[in-house]
C-alpha cells in the first residue's frame, strides 16, 4: 500500500464509526427489537446437538485465552518468520484497543444480555459484542500484516476468506448460543472495524514519514 491510500483508510474508519452510531441509536432507542428477535430466531433454528457443539466450539476461540494464545503465536511469525518487526506495534494497538473499546462501549451502553434461549450463561452486559469487536480486529490485521506481494492470489484469496470466515462465524456462535443479540454483534464488528482502519492508517501514516525523514537525513 502506498502513501496515497492513508486518507482512504481514515475515510473507512469514519464510515465504519458512523454505522456503528447508528446501529447504536438505533438500540437505545429500542428500534431494532423485530430485527434481533427475527434474526435471533432464524439462527437458533439451526439448533442441534452438532451445531451447539460447534458454535461453542467457534465462541471459545473468540473469547480471551485464545484470543491471547494466537496473538502470541502471530507475535512470533512477525518477528522471527515474516521479518515484519515494525508491524508488532501496529499488531498489539489493533488488539489492545480492540479490548479496551469492547469493554468500554459496554458499560457506556449497559445492555442487557437475551433473557431467553440461551444455551450457556455468561455475564456482562451485551452491546456491542466484545467477541465481534475483537475478533476484527485480530483477523484483519492478521490480514493486512501477511499481505506480501510474494503471496500468490490464490493465498490472498485464501487468507482474506479465512479472516472473514472467522469473524462470521464467531460473531453467529454469540446469537446461535443466545448471548448476543444480531446488533450487538454488528454492533461490535463495525467498531471492531473502525478500530482497524484507525489503527492501519495511523500506523502507516507514521511509518511513511519516519521513511521520509530518513530518506531526507542520508
Amino acid at each position: 500500500m502506498n502513501r496515497s491510500n492513508v486518507p482512504y483508510m481514515y475515510i473507512l474508519s469514519l464510515l465504519a464509526a458512523c454505522g456503528f452510531g447508528l446501529i447504536a441509536l438505533a438500540v437505545k432507542g429500542d428500534r431494532l427489537s423485530a430485527f434481533d428477535q427475527g434474526f435471533s430466531s432464524f439462527v437458533q433454528s439451526w439448533e442441534s446437538e452438532g451445531w451447539t457443539r460447534v458454535m461453542k466450539g467457534f465462541s471459545w476461540v473468540g473469547s480471551t485465552m485464545p484470543v491471547i494464545v494466537l496473538s502470541l503465536g502471530m507475535i512470533v511469525v512477525l518477528y522471527v518468520f515474516v521479518g515484519r518487526r515494525k508491524g508488532l506495534f501496529l499488531f498489539l494497538a489493533a488488539i489492545g484497543g480492540s479490548a479496551l473499546i469492547g469493554n468500554v462501549l459496554k458499560s457506556l451502553f449497559g445492555r442487557e444480555r437475551p433473557s431467553v434461549h440461551r444455551l450457556m450463561e455468561e455475564g456482562g452486559f451485551s452491546f456491542p459484542s466484545s467477541s465481534s469487536v475483537t475478533a476484527v480486529a485480530l483477523y484483519g490485521v492478521i490480514v493486512y500484516l501477511l499481505w506480501s506481494p510474494r503471496l500468490s492470489r490464490a493465498g490472498k484469496i485464501a487468507l482474506t476468506a479465512a479472516a472473514i470466515f472467522m469473524m462470521v462465524c464467531v460473531g453467529l456462535s454469540r446469537i446461535y448460543l443466545g448471548v448476543h443479540y444480531p446488533s450487538d454483534v454488528i454492533g461490535g464488528m463495525l467498531a471492531g472495524t473502525a478500530w482497524l482502519w484507525l489503527s492501519i492508517a495511523v500506523f502507516k501514516h507514521l511509518s511513511d514519514s519516519r521513511d521520509k525523514n530518513v530518506r531526507f537525513s542520508m
